[in-house]
């Protein structure tokens, strides 16, 4: 059996109004003020900074700014929620040759959420957050749960997702992963600009 690992926010979903939103909520309560969403939305993703420190002027995600986030965000992620065009193409035209996977650095919980109110958590046959492993991507603890649980094969497995953070947690676990272009970041090299290209690097590392 084959597997491909999706990232969700920025790959699958664009859920950036609501991510901005919920940083911003969390400044202002922590006394800072608003950030410009096309900002937030580019550092979201950087592996080379704090993202506690950047966001929120803390060395750590404190338990005030988790419970901050986590409370706002869970009550306003379907904000704007909307699927990527070629979403729903790609999963139905793979779906006979692949079983698919979530592996997000969000809540779990309302990662469900957010698949089951877009009508595509039918797909998965798993969605592991960062509250279901001991750390959370760029650490291949993600992956490696879900190549365990469903009993893949490294080789059989492909990680895809709009971040860094994704692609080192795919290398970090021994597997395959590759960059798209339409999320939260915005490469000049070596990634996906298309879900036409996406199937064609797909169809290319298992020979379909």
């Amino acid at each position: 059996m084959k597997m491909i690992i999706f990232d969700m926010d920025g790959t699958l979903l664009d859920s950036g109004l609501a991510i901005a939103n919920t940083v911003n909520y969390v400044r202002e309560n922590l006394g800072l003020e608003s950030l410009e969403k096309a900002y937030i939305l580019e550092n979201i993703n950087d592996i080379n900074i704090n993202s506690a420190e950047f966001f929120y002027n803390s060395s750590t995600f404190t338990p005030k700014i988790t419970s901050l986030f986590e409370d706002f965000y869970s009550k306003n992620c379907l904000v704007d929620l909307s699927l990527y065009d070629g979403v729903k193409e790609l999963l139905d035209d793979l779906k006979g040759d692949f079983k698919f996977s979530i592996a997000t650095n969000a809540n779990s919980n309302y990662a469900k959420k957010m698949l089951n109110h877009l009508e595509i958590s039918k797909y998965f046959s798993s969605i592991l957050g960062y509250n279901d492993v001991e750390k959370p991507k760029p650490n291949p603890d993600m992956v490696n749960r879900i190549l365990d649980i469903h009993n893949i094969k490294k080789e059989n497995a492909k990680v895809v997702g709009d971040s860094i953070k994704d692609t080192k947690a795919a290398f970090n676990a021994g597997v395959d992963g590759v960059l798209v272009n339409w999320g939260f970041s915005n490469y000049k090299n070596n990634a996906l600009n298309s879900f036409d290209e996406l199937r064609e690097s797909i169809n290319l590392k298992f020979n379909l």
